[in-house]
């Protein structure tokens, strides 16, 4: 007190030192560390384990003279250095390290025998891909800056900024990083060798504790490192933290080398590690052709013709009589010049009838374009006039309400008709209007758009002979597998299903049109044997435990389109094969599938047949094992791109550094990394997309519906879990000036714009939207939404009104 005077006045050391680090340490991360190989306990046990590591003299001779170079210490040095390994292994670029700083700052300190150290918080920021000199003047003046302001202790510190504190984490910093370069006292006894010797405690005080002693030989010059990292094995594995010290000498070395380079250019992959991701990067099968979907069906029509391939409950369609109806359409659609590289637009109900249209349309020649019934008139008028099929079928019911603009609308009465006048033969490439290969349209799906419109993908045939012999491979299907049709048209999962049951001529199994979920897709689960499923997961956990344990015939189950919870892992995994599955419709359906599911975690698996799957950072490099980074993918299944949107195609598909020249590779935006077993493990999204129940969705198309609402100035859209498992879409609007905000009325207009599963689940208006201090919209603080009733209706008179009532509260989150 007598050397920084009092916190109360404003005109003391102690409050300038304080004021310094209330500024230096705003904004600062929550929790900034390495990838954990577990995820972080609640309440941490403390236990600890450590490992060492050595830097050889002629690197800490080279480390030396770079430190004098530059005006800098060893510490700014392995400071910096540490602090760009961070970054490159996915912690950021807003770096804190813990720094031990001896705290004897006083004289009258000197001769005093006594413990004065204090922490310091030292904060880097390796934003832009800086050079490693360049970083090194950062460090340096922010570490002088620092050490002038070192006298408050850290608790104090603490205290007074009244950071996030959580018990699961130390506040301010994770890791620390110390150096020791006192000279060490020799300390001799009569006839005995003495020598110092590190005694483990078992215990861990942060994520990570670094020190480092260098060494001196006999003349004063450098004569190496050594390194004790203490770490928590309440998250790190030994040898997570062993190829840590790996990747830090390696890049130590780069750096020693060439100061001058950025610090994303060094390699810090050995080469054992990038011969490991090679290999799990790809399944080759050269063997397997490309080929179309209609040479897939018929041959499989060839190998078992009388082998059910749809049963809809009322009525059975043998293979050959599934191929002949699709001959007689194709060769319908034929006659009326339709072939390669059009669109036919499907508005077709869960039925036979679709799949014989969809096998039509590809077998003469063109590409389907699935249209949902359900979803809004301008929702549907806009894909038709972006995709300008040149036909759309339909029941004839629904083609009395589509719109289709200058598309031809051709009722189901009027086209049966017709088709049934047509041969029943495989239509060739001589009865087309042009012929068929693999890189012709097969199908456009539209998918949720970051603009406020759908985007229509455009995939070929290519990849569809290596996704179905992957899952004819994985999933064990045949002639007696069931497989449920469970999927929208309009969703690409519909396709993974037809394979998935014909792959190996097996049978598609068709309930009535509408929406399976709860007991009544136990019961079609149940009654129609099915041993194969795609089933997303919030569909999943919507069937009764006692239902799902009680399936005997559902041998194969693969779940996918959104994160998998661990309790339908522990529900449905017992008794049956269960995959999880991955893949977004730019990649034909599917991509990778895990192997069978036991226990947690749930990765996404490993690449199909003939696709290669690429975990990359920021500079396109390849991430370590444990590391995160974004997923690319090439290979067979890569569609064209987006129809009629090339500056969006030129953006997702990129060039592939690692294929043949020419060949591309789809950006997903999604985050993923690999594990010691050689699957993906999903970690997130890059941006702000979405999946919920199944369903992909770009919250700012909805954001852009509602803007254009009167009365609207601002609006953000976000996926809040405010109960585990549990989520929904939340509209935050902001209304203009003197306008209030009905959001009944916002819902109904955007029912009238957006498919169901896009109407928010909440509309919560607010006066402004919080930001954060670098002016971006703060996520974290948008207030969860408050759930009420309505208010209509009566009060529950009888217990057993009162046990319903309690029931749909506690599902839908409101009170009783």
């Amino acid at each position: 007190r007598d050397l920084l005077g009092d916190d109360t006045d404003p005109d003391s050391p102690f409050t300038a030192q304080q004021n310094y680090w209330a500024e230096q340490l705003a904004g600062l991360p929550e929790q900034v560390t390495i990838p954990t190989n577990r995820p972080r306990p609640a309440i941490p046990s403390y236990a600890g384990d450590s490992t060492t590591f050595h830097i050889d003299p002629d690197l800490h001779q080279t480390l030396s003279e770079l430190a004098r170079s530059t005006g800098t210490t060893m510490y700014m040095v392995l400071q910096a250095s540490f602090a760009a390994l961070m970054t490159r292994l996915g912690a950021g670029t807003d770096i804190p390290l813990g720094a031990p700083i001896a705290g004897r700052t006083d004289e009258n300190l000197d001769q005093l025998i006594g413990f004065f150290v204090n922490t310091l918080v030292l904060r880097t920021n390796t934003a832009n891909n800086p050079t490693f000199t360049d970083l090194l003047t950062q460090v340096r003046q922010t570490s002088l800056a620092a050490y002038t302001h070192q006298d408050i202790p850290f608790e104090h510190l603490v205290e007074k900024l009244n950071p996030h504190r959580s018990s699961s984490h130390h506040p301010l910093f994770q890791i620390s990083l110390g150096l020791q370069n006192t000279e060490q006292p020799n300390f001799e006894l009569p006839g005995l060798h003495v020598e110092s010797g590190g005694v483990g405690t078992g215990t861990a005080r942060f994520d990570l504790a670094i020190v480092v002693t260098e060494e001196r030989g006999d003349d004063g010059d450098p004569s190496g490192m050594n390194g004790v990292i203490e770490f928590s094995t309440d998250l790190y594995d030994r040898s997570t933290i062993e190829a840590l010290t790996t990747r830090w000498t390696r890049l130590l070395q780069a750096i020693a080398t060439d100061p001058s380079q950025p610090i994303s250019s060094p390699d810090i992959l050995t080469p054992t590690e990038h011969n490991q991701l090679r290999a799990w990067a790809t399944t080759p099968r050269p063997e397997i052709n490309d080929t179309t979907l209609p040479d897939l069906f018929e041959a499989r029509a060839k190998a078992g013709p009388y082998t059910t391939v749809l049963d809809t409950g009322d009525a059975t369609w043998s293979y050959a009589e599934l191929n002949a109806r699709a001959n007689q359409i194709a060769h319908w659609l034929i006659s009326r010049g339709i072939g390669a590289e059009q669109l036919v637009a499907l508005a077709l109900p869960r039925g036979a009838e679709l799949f014989a249209a969809i096998l039509g349309v590809v077998k003469a020649g063109a590409g389907y374009l699935p249209v949902d019934p359900d979803h809004p008139a301008d929702r549907i008028a806009y894909m038709l006039t972006d995709a300008a099929p040149a036909l759309l079928l339909s029941t004839d019911r629904l083609a009395r309400d589509l719109v289709g603009g200058e598309t031809e609308i051709i009722p189901l009465s009027a086209y049966s008709a017709d088709a049934d006048q047509q041969p029943s033969s495989n239509p060739t490439d001589a009865d087309r209007v042009a012929p068929l290969t693999p890189r012709h349209l097969a199908y456009t799906i539209y998918t949720s758009g970051s603009t406020g419109r759908p985007k229509g993908t455009t995939v070929t045939h290519t990849g569809l002979a290596s996704l179905a012999a992957t899952l004819g491979d994985r999933s064990a299907t045949g002639p007696d597998s069931r497989t449920l049709q469970l999927a929208s048209p309009s969703f690409d999962a519909s396709m993974l299903e037809f394979l998935l049951a014909v792959s190996n001529g097996g049978t598609l199994v068709l309930p009535p049109p509408g929406r399976l979920a709860g007991e009544e897709l136990g019961r079609i689960l149940a009654e129609q044997r099915i041993t194969h499923a795609f089933i997303p997961p919030s569909i999943l956990d919507t069937v009764p435990p006692a239902i799902a344990q009680n399936l005997p015939d559902l041998v194969h189950l693969l779940v996918g389109a959104e994160p998998f919870p661990p309790h339908l892992v522990d529900l449905w995994a017992p008794g049956r094969a269960l995959y999880n599955v991955y893949g977004p419709t730019e990649t034909t359906v599917l991509t990778t599938i895990s192997r069978p599911l036991a226990q947690l975690p749930t990765p996404i698996g490993y690449p199909n047949h003939n696709v290669r799957t690429y975990v990359l950072d920021e500079r396109l490099q390849q991430t370590p094992v444990g590391v995160g980074g974004e997923l690319y993918i090439a290979g067979r299944g890569l569609a064209r791109g987006y129809l009629n949107r090339p500056g969006l195609t030129s953006e997702r598909f990129v060039a592939d550094p690692f294929g043949e020249p020419g060949e591309r590779m789809y950006r997903t935006g999604d985050l993923v990394r690999w594990n010691q077993d050689g699957e993906l493990e999903y970690l997130g999204r890059t941006d702000d997309q979405v999946k919920i129940r199944g369903f992909r969705i770009e919250p700012g198309e909805i954001q852009a519906a509602l803007t254009q609402l009167p009365g609207i100035a601002q609006a953000v859209v976000i996926a809040r879990e405010d109960q585990p498992g549990d989520t929904r879409l939340v509209a935050y609007v902001v209304p203009e000036t003197d306008h209030s905000v009905s959001t009944a009325e916002v819902r109904d207009h955007l029912r009238q714009q957006l498919p169901d599963y896009m109407v928010p689940a909440a509309i919560v208006a607010l006066d402004s939207i919080p930001l954060t201090r670098n002016g971006k919209i703060d996520r974290n603080a948008l207030p969860a939404p408050v759930h009420t009733s309505a208010g209509l209706g009566r009060p529950a008179r009888t217990p057993q009104e009162q046990i319903l009532t309690a029931a749909f509260a506690e599902i839908l989150g409101l009170p009783n």
